[in-house]
């Protein structure tokens, strides 16, 4: 077989659909951002970024560099192999309990990302509770989805955000069995947000165990950053609750949070945990800082809603069509894969704005976008500069506007 023949048939393919992936290699500058430099042919250009999962501008904030930088002279710069092996840093030990704290748990656990965290632990509980069936919002992350398919348990999908349907699906299992419903509570590419409250109420009658992703609400919601769940008062009623480091805290790794003996229980089983390089005790130092800074500020949360609103306002005024959502993420929709690359194309190479485009499978066919992230950092002139250039390049691509 000619591998390397098969590898690029495929690739091809995905260019052919225009849904082939081009990095932008960019040097991003701590005291200028959003503003980078966008390396290309020997040559830097200035670049402002609009899509970034730095929400809040944190990895680029003195006191959390400070803290990494700190910490990595006085420890090194590695966690130098498993915690099971090699120990656990004091830095691991303080973020867990400041974690655990920030939403209301008995104890948390790091993993070194995100996706980890969801697929080690959706893994080991489906795999390990008995009879267990999972029932999966339809528009669950692949990291969920990985997870739930590696445990092998039975797996249960339910309409996206219907409590209605997911009560008709948990009613329908036969008896005995552990059961498990996994969601979001914002979705990172519709931006739209879930009726927490009442999905509670539905996996409370029937017995079954919570696990909420709060990955692109942790930091953002809520008066100390604890996410939707804080927001709308509800942490208490979560079983687990996951996070990230790496998004609006500004640095990197992923957690769950949730009782002491559920904490222990993934600690003890996942192999996704047990068998992986810790989080380095550097970035463990900085999310710390970043966590304790936004539970007792909210400027930052400020700073961004209202740049949030500004963009909308002036997206609405050219009538450039986006979702509209409750959320700080603003997808300005364009329903086609080539027009949606051209635009992300056209905005760096000749206005120097940074903007991916989301192609399939990130999104179905049909429904591609520019996802838009306004920060604190952005100034009102930025934001004109966005709308502005997006204006230009809707009419040359003979887009339609949203009916006015």
């Amino acid at each position: 077989m000619d591998y390397d023949a098969f590898f690029a048939d495929h690739l091809d393919q995905l260019k052919s659909e225009g849904n082939y992936r081009v990095f932008a290699k960019l040097e991003r500058e701590a005291a200028t951002a959003p503003q980078a430099k966008m390396h290309r042919c020997n040559t830097r250009r200035p670049v402002t970024v609009w899509c970034s999962n730095d929400y809040l501008g944190m990895g680029k904030a003195d006191f959390v560099r400070q803290a990494v930088a700190d910490a990595a002279l006085r420890d090194g710069a590695g966690a130098g192999g498993t915690r099971n092996i090699s120990g656990t840093a004091v830095q691991h030990v303080a973020l867990e309990a400041e974690l655990a704290d920030l939403h209301g748990k008995e104890a948390a656990l790091l993993f070194t990302s995100g996706y980890v965290s969801n697929w080690a632990s959706l893994s080991t509980l489906g795999a390990r509770l008995p009879g267990c069936t999972i029932l999966s919002d339809e528009m669950n992350h692949a990291s969920m989805i990985e997870g739930i398919r590696h445990s092998r348990a039975n797996k249960v999908i339910w309409k996206h955000n219907d409590s209605e349907d997911l009560n008709r699906k948990l009613a329908s299992l036969p008896s005995g069995g552990a059961r498990v419903v996994a969601f979001e509570s914002v979705y990172s590419m519709d931006g739209d947000i879930a009726p927490i409250a009442e999905i509670l109420d539905v996996a409370e009658a029937h017995g079954a165990m919570t696990y909420l992703d709060e990955v692109h609400a942790v930091g953002l919601y809520g008066s100390q950053g604890g996410g939707i769940a804080e927001r709308d008062g509800v942490a208490h009623r979560v079983s687990l609750i996951e996070g990230t480091l790496g998004k609006a805290f500004g640095v990197m790794g992923g957690y769950i949070a949730g009782s002491a003996a559920l904490c222990d229980f993934v600690r003890s089983f996942a192999s996704g945990f047990i068998f992986t390089t810790a989080l380095p005790p550097a970035l463990a130092a900085g999310a710390l800082a970043s966590v304790r800074h936004l539970r007792r500020s909210d400027l930052e949360r400020r700073r961004q809603q209202a740049n949030v609103a500004k963009l909308r306002t002036r997206l609405d005024a050219m009538r450039l069509p986006h979702l509209d959502n409750p959320s700080h993420i603003v997808p300005v929709m364009v329903g086609d894969p080539f027009k949606a690359k051209f635009l992300s194309d056209a905005l760096l190479e000749n206005r120097r704005i940074y903007v991916q485009p989301i192609n399939y499978p990130t999104v179905l066919k049909g429904t591609e976008r520019l996802r838009i992230t306004p920060s604190p950092l952005h100034t009102e002139e930025d934001i004109e500069r966005l709308v502005a250039a997006l204006s230009d390049l809707w009419s040359q691509c003979a887009l339609n506007r949203a009916v006015a």
